[in-house]
Parts: C-alpha cells; sequence; structure tokens
C-alpha cells in the first residue's frame, strides 16, 4: 500500500534577495566559487582580511595539535573568553554573557525569547535584513522603516522610532553603525533612545559588529542596561567570519530568560573560542593599526568615487568598514557593476542584499583589506564605469 504524505511547505519569512552575478544558479553555488579562488578581493561580505601574525591564528593551531576538538567545550562559553568580553566593552558583573555560534545565532535567540506572536518589531531600510527574517518568525510583523536619506542622516532615529511604535511594538533594531552604510548614533540619540524604552516598555537590540570600527562609539548596555540586549561579534574587526563565534550580553534577568532556548547546548566551537581568547588579548597590539588602514583604504575609494559624475557615497566618512556607492544617476546600475568587477576578481555587493527599497541605488564595498587590493578595486570601478557606459 503507498501512503501519500503532504510535503512540508517551505516557511514564508523575510529574506534578503541575493541577485546572483551571470552565470550562477544558486547563492551556495556562487559563494563557493568566491571562497575558493585564491585570487578573489573580498569586498562583497565586511571580512576583515588586515591581520597576520596577531596570535589569533597561532592560538587555534595550538589548540588543534593538542586535539582539544575531541572535547565538548563548556556549554556557555570559556569563563575566561567571557571575562574578556566583558572587560573589552567595560561591563561589569551586574551584567551576564552568554558565547554564541556568531553575533547571528545571537540575533535568532533574541528575536526568538523576546517577541510573542502578536509583537510586531521596528527595523530599518537599508539595514541587515536577516534581523527581519528572525524577527517575522517570531513576532506579528516588522516595520521597516525607509532611511536612505540625509534628512535623517541615513540612520534609524528616534524620531523615527515614535512615529512607527505601537502598543505592540516590543524589540527595537539598532545596527551601530550601520551595516551597509557605516552610520552611527550620537550621545544624545541613545539617550533618546533610552528614554522611548523604559516609556513604552521595549527591547533595544544592540548589534554592535562594526563598534571597533568607529570614531566614537557608546553601548546602550550603558545608558540603558534593563532594556537592552548587546550583540557582540568575532567576524569583524578580529577577522574570524569563518570560525563563527560571537556573543550576547545582557541584564541576569534577560540572559536566564535566553538560557532556556539555547539551541546548542554543548557549547561554541572550541578551537574558534581560544583563537577569540588570543585575539582580544592581543588587541592592544593591532587595533590601532587595522583601524588606520581601514580609515585610509575608504578615502582612498572616496577619491575615485569623487571622479564618476552621478556617484557619491551615501555617509561619509564611514564609521564601519563598509560603505554604500551611490551609482543612481551615472546610468549604470550597481548590478552592471558587480558583473563587471567579478570578472576582475573583485568580490563586491549590488544593494539588494540590504536594502528592498533602495537596493537598486547602491554597491556596497568593504575596505579592512590590503590597501593595494583598494588601489586595484579603485581602478576597476573608473575603469568599469567607462566601458559600461560605453557599452550602452
Amino acid at each position: 500500500m503507498c501512503v501519500v504524505r503532504d510535503m512540508i511547505s517551505p516557511k514564508k519569512y523575510a529574506k534578503a534577495a541575493k541577485v546572483l552575478p551571470k552565470g550562477f544558479k544558486t547563492a551556495n553555488e556562487f559563494f563557493n566559487y568566491v571562497y575558493n579562488d585564491p585570487d578573489m578581493i573580498w569586498m562583497g561580505q565586511n571580512t576583515n582580511h588586515l591581520h597576520d601574525r596577531d596570535g589569533v591564528m597561532e592560538a587555534m593551531i595550538a589548540s588543534v595539535q593538542d586535539n582539544d576538538y575531541c572535547k565538548y567545550p563548556p556549554p556557555e562559553g570559556f569563563p575566561r573568553l567571557k571575562e574578556l568580553v566583558m572587560e573589552d566593552l567595560g561591563l561589569g558583573s551586574e551584567y551576564d554573557i552568554l558565547i554564541t555560534a556568531g553575533a547571528t545565532e545571537s540575533l535568532y535567540l533574541c528575536a526568538n525569547d523576546i517577541l510573542e506572536p502578536e509583537n510586531n518589531t521596528i527595523t530599518c531600510d537599508p539595514g541587515y535584513l536577516i534581523i527581519d527574517n528572525f524577527a517575522s518568525r517570531f513576532g506579528d510583523h516588522v516595520k521597516s522603516v525607509p532611511i536612505y536619506n540625509e534628512e535623517c542622516g541615513y540612520k534609524l532615529t528616534p524620531e523615527l522610532v515614535r512615529e512607527n511604535l505601537d502598543k505592540n511594538t516590543k524589540l527595537v533594531s539598532l545596527v551601530d553603525p550601520l551595516n551597509p552604510l557605516g552610520s552611527s548614533y550620537t550621545r544624545e540619540e541613545r539617550k533618546e533612545f533610552k528614554d522611548i524604552a523604559e516609556d513604552h516598555d521595549i527591547y533595544l537590540l544592540h548589534d554592535i559588529t562594526y563598534r571597533d570600527f568607529a570614531h566614537d562609539h557608546q553601548l546602550m548596555a550603558e545608558v540603558c542596561p534593563d532594556h537592552t540586549v548587546t550583540v557582540y561579534s568575532f567576524s569583524k574587526i578580529y577577522g574570524m567570519a569563518g570560525m563563527r563565534i560571537g556573543a550576547v550580553i545582557g541584564v541576569p534577568e534577560i540572559i536566564n530568560s535566553i538560557r532556556t532556548i539555547v539551541v546548542n547546548d554543548l557549547g561554541t566551537n572550541l578551537v574558534a573560542q581560544n583563537g577569540a581568547m588570543a585575539a582580544i588579548e592581543s588587541k592592544p597590539k593591532w587595533i590601532d593599526r587595522v583601524k588606520n588602514t581601514t580609515r585610509q583604504n575608504q578615502d582612498i575609494i572616496k577619491q575615485a568615487v569623487d571622479q564618476v559624475d552621478g556617484a557619491h557615497i551615501a555617509v561619509y566618512p564611514s564609521d564601519g568598514n563598509m560603505m554604500a556607492i551611490d551609482m543612481i544617476d551615472t546610468g549604470v546600475t550597481p548590478r552592471e557593476m558587480a558583473d563587471y568587477l567579478i570578472e576582475r576578481k573583485i568580490f563586491a555587493r549590488e544593494g539588494s542584499y540590504t536594502s528592498k527599497k533602495f537596493g537598486h541605488r547602491y554597491l556596497r564595498v568593504s575596505f579592512s583589506i590590503p590597501t593595494t587590493q583598494v588601489e586595484y578595486f579603485a581602478k576597476c570601478f573608473l575603469e568599469g564605469m567607462e566601458a559600461l557606459k560605453g557599452s550602452k
């Protein structure tokens, strides 16, 4: 007897539009191609390639050579790593922390724990759309506020939050500095967010993945501890994107609640944790070099963009390690430029990955890479503009 079973229906959540270059059928196929090309210049995922012999790689190699990977680590992270993260943030014992498999897992846990089915979340467009995805899974809906304009400074301002919140708003996402624009918040704006959170009993999801690239940064946890969940990443400033390690920090009441829904209860990759401890401990030795090189690199890109009629950088200087090059008035689309660049071994991202409304306007590029590679990008960008305009 043949039993016919219903197929599982795919769940429909907010998802980033992964527009693929010509010749690729799936995102996995494309990223596998990019990953396996040793000559590819990596400007499409905000990764940091400016580390050399900083002790991070050596710590992970030593962990492997000691056969550490045969054992499970402590389920919430090595105590020493937790201490180092808290010291790096300047937060005291009144806060608690869980080590996670990357900031993405932290974001997922926060959305899962905080949101009830009737709740809505306020995010922004452009923004990190995976947060919209998670928030739409666990809450009722997401209010993605358009922020691609000079009036609001290309960021989700306190005024915009007040305009969009209602009695069912429970979570406000603050990616600070913001991917993909590099905009960040003033101390006065952070105080206003504190007042909003306390007045309306809502939570602030403070994603500080790009914090160390900023010229000035303040933690919402310092300003509004009882209503803030902080998401910490080792992917960017520490150059450990492929190791998938991060953390989530909050007051004990919040973290104790998150503990009840942890999926990865056998712990986070211990080789990555050993690298993470070495990364924080060595940070004073390399942080200025990485930041200075990154800022010099964005100046090189700015000089090239300024030579193109109709092109401009939305937020300059960027407080992150990425920027959005607006191309809407150039006659060349970001998709065309991304395709042109990939043929020249440069991986950049057209805007739809980080915006549903404005992705057609800009090319997002990151610049925490060797300066010679940025100079090559600048040359190819100018040549690409000329070639693509000439082909029309």
